[in-house]
């Protein structure tokens, strides 16, 4: 039997089982999740020793260690590629860390949430059909925009002199670039090596370009 819905009717319906979430996206996004915040766990010493050692150098400097904790983001949106992934994935990430060992309480779920939403804007601007390099550049810059923002206010940055806030922001955009969305990127390809997300679009793609 032929199919004599309207072309717009079956477009629409495979527009919201694309954007539908399955089972399985919420356990890898909640996998992924956990796997950024034992990451931040470690980065809350090692990067935070990085970036008060650079922020000692030029104030604002300390901002190039940042982007490891906007990765959460990155890496959930070029997974599951659904509405709220990089949101949901972040602030995972940063609930695992402010549980185990974050010394700065609950403004970490503050963070993940401004964080989650700034590369979560990214994916949305690009309507969830976009996971290329630029794309995750892209949403770890989104991130570290979230980040700045968030900080600003709670740290009162905007009282600080101008110069401390252009280098602050420029640093957390070459961070949030290479450190989560790089990296973000080249970890999605890693695991779509193994065949881990076979059941992804980005295990799919990495098979057809082999």
């Amino acid at each position: 039997m032929t199919d004599t819905r309207l072309p717009s009717t079956r477009e629409a319906q495979k527009k919201n089982t694309r954007h539908t979430w399955r089972v399985i996206d919420i356990v890898i996004a909640a996998v992924l999740g956990v796997a950024c915040g034992l990451i931040f766990v470690v980065w809350n010493s090692v990067g935070y020793a990085w970036f008060t050692a650079f922020d000692a150098l030029t104030p604002g400097l300390g901002g190039l260690a940042a982007g490891v904790w906007l990765l959460g983001g990155v890496l959930g949106g070029l997974v599951i590629r659904k509405p709220g992934a990089a949101l949901f994935v972040e602030v995972i990430a940063a609930s695992v860390s402010a549980a185990l060992a974050s010394q700065w309480g609950i403004e970490t779920l503050y963070s993940g949430i401004a964080q989650g939403l700034g590369a979560e804007l990214i994916f949305a601007l690009f309507l969830y059909r976009r996971f290329t390099l630029p794309v995750a550049i892209l949403a770890g810059m989104g991130a570290g925009v979230g980040a700045y923002l968030l900080e600003a206010v709670l740290s009162a940055y905007f009282a600080m002199s101008l110069a401390f806030n252009i280098i602050y922001f420029s640093c957390l955009m070459i961070s949030g670039a290479l450190l989560a969305g790089l990296v973000g990127f080249l970890l999605v390809r890693a695991l779509a090596r193994t065949g881990a997300l076979d059941r992804f679009a980005a295990g799919r793609e990495l098979r057809r370009e082999v």
